[in-house]
């Protein structure tokens, strides 16, 4: 079963991580408080709510606490985004990406028990988007419209196993373009007999609907 998210502030970057994720093809709930946002929305959004997410009563009356993940997009009203941060927790979302505008504010939501934080002039919606989609991402890079590049944590199902005998272009139409090993050696356009140990870094490039299909691989 998929992961479903909800996502709390339909601004900009919140805006750019849902469309990602419908993308994607996750199931998403947006909240804002902003009714002509929640109108923007109500077209590619099966659940979309105009609501106070700071009213603790309204989010469980939402349903939220069914959510496998939340994340807060909250802009510039930093007591709104950190009490929402809490009342998520203490609702028992099991986990919460929170988007912070500077070191204190990420300081205090990470007091309040956000699980990741993110900054926006760093890290675009649609980066977000795909790392909260899979635990074992580290990076990913839009390189156009239709290809991007992901670092992924190779995982135990990986480990042991030759790049000809995991098949990645056939399964999922992407190329392994180089190799970290876990004491940093670095192996570049690696063949096909190279053999993947668990923990080792893989840098992969592909289309983006590709890359979509190889994410879903790593999903909880």
């Amino acid at each position: 079963m998929k992961k479903q998210f909800v996502v709390i502030g339909l601004g900009r970057f919140g805006g750019s991580v849902t469309k990602t994720l419908i993308s994607l093809g996750y199931e998403v709930m947006g909240i804002d408080k902003d009714e002509r946002r929640v109108q923007e929305y109500a077209s590619i959004l099966t659940h979309v709510y105009q609501g106070d997410s700071t009213d603790d009563q309204v989010m469980r009356e939402l349903g939220i606490r069914n959510m496998d993940h939340a994340i807060v997009a909250i802009g510039e009203d930093l007591q709104s985004s950190i009490l929402t941060t809490l009342i998520l927790k203490d609702m028992g979302v099991k986990f919460v990406t929170a988007k912070a505008t500077s070191d204190y504010h990420q300081r205090v939501l990470e007091g309040v028990g956000a699980d990741h934080i993110v900054h926006p002039e760093r890290d675009t919606g649609v980066r977000v988007a795909h790392q909260v989609t899979s635990k074992n991402m580290i990076e990913y890079l839009e390189l156009s419209p239709e290809y991007s590049l992901v670092e992924i944590i190779a995982p135990e199902t990986f480990g042991r196993k030759t790049l000809k005998t995991l098949d990645f272009r056939a399964k999922f139409g992407c190329s392994v373009m180089a190799i970290r090993r876990t004491n940093n050696e670095l192996v570049v356009s690696p063949h096909a007999d190279e053999i993947i140990f668990e923990g080792d870094m893989l840098v992969i490039i592909g289309k983006n609907t590709d890359i979509a299909r190889f994410e879903r691989t790593f999903e909880d």
